[in-house]
């Protein structure tokens, strides 16, 4: 029997997604009007969870500016097929982290976000790995969606590159997670925001792509 709260977060990712690839399909001035709407949402959740401490305000601010800067010129420079890339294994990392710590447990990772196990962390990143590959071997004729990756472009051994790669920004978007849970924890709050039922605010569900996609930006124009 799924409880209330999945069967919310259920219905929210059937609208959720669909809309989501809707912006992200179209481009041009859609996709700009998507990431503004997500910026402001993102940067309010930013501002009431930080509260008096105005340096985190102020740096948090310019970080997402960045963050969703380096999104927009991703999905231009890239291509939809990178940043479909970058999304699929921030979602498959959350989903393998769950999935795993629900069913091994296990030690405890780290203090700051209490429900991460080392089980969830090594389950998140080989489900980051394994649809990876299949998104790359099924959907695409190259190991990686697009030439403008400079990295795995230039790297005499490309698999081994892509999936360094893979492990990294997967890596990074479990760092990003754990850096939101740090600062809820200092806000002492639960969720960033209420926007969306049984998933939280906008910032709970892009934490670790905040992070994970200026770190891909740079694979791209270094």
């Amino acid at each position: 029997m799924i409880n209330k709260e999945l069967q919310k977060r259920i219905l929210s990712s059937v609208i959720i997604l669909p809309l989501s690839l809707f912006f992200l399909i179209k481009g041009s001035v859609y996709f700009i009007f998507f990431l503004s709407i997500l910026f402001l949402a993102t940067s309010y959740e930013w501002i009431n969870m930080c509260k008096k401490k105005i340096i985190y305000k102020v740096l948090g601010i310019i970080f997402l500016i960045f963050s969703f800067y380096a999104a927009y010129q991703i999905r231009n420079i890239g291509g939809i097929d990178s940043f479909l890339l970058i999304v699929l294994i921030c979602i498959f990392t959350d989903i393998g982290g769950y999935i795993f710590g629900k069913s091994f447990k296990g030690p405890k990772l780290i203090k700051i976000s209490p429900n991460k196990t080392y089980a969830g962390t090594l389950g998140g990143f080989l489900l980051a790995v394994v649809a990876s590959l299949i998104y790359s071997n099924y959907i695409h004729s190259a190991p990686w969606p697009h030439s403008h990756w400079k990295y795995l472009e230039f790297s005499k051994n490309y698999e081994t590159a892509f999936l360094i790669f893979i492990l990294l920004i997967s890596l990074i978007s479990q760092i990003g997670d754990l850096i939101i849970s740090y600062f809820k924890r200092l806000a002492k709050i639960k969720d960033t925001g209420k926007i969306i039922p049984g998933h939280g605010g906008i910032l709970d569900r892009i934490d670790g792509l905040i992070f994970a996609i200026p770190i891909s930006y740079l694979f791209i124009i270094i």
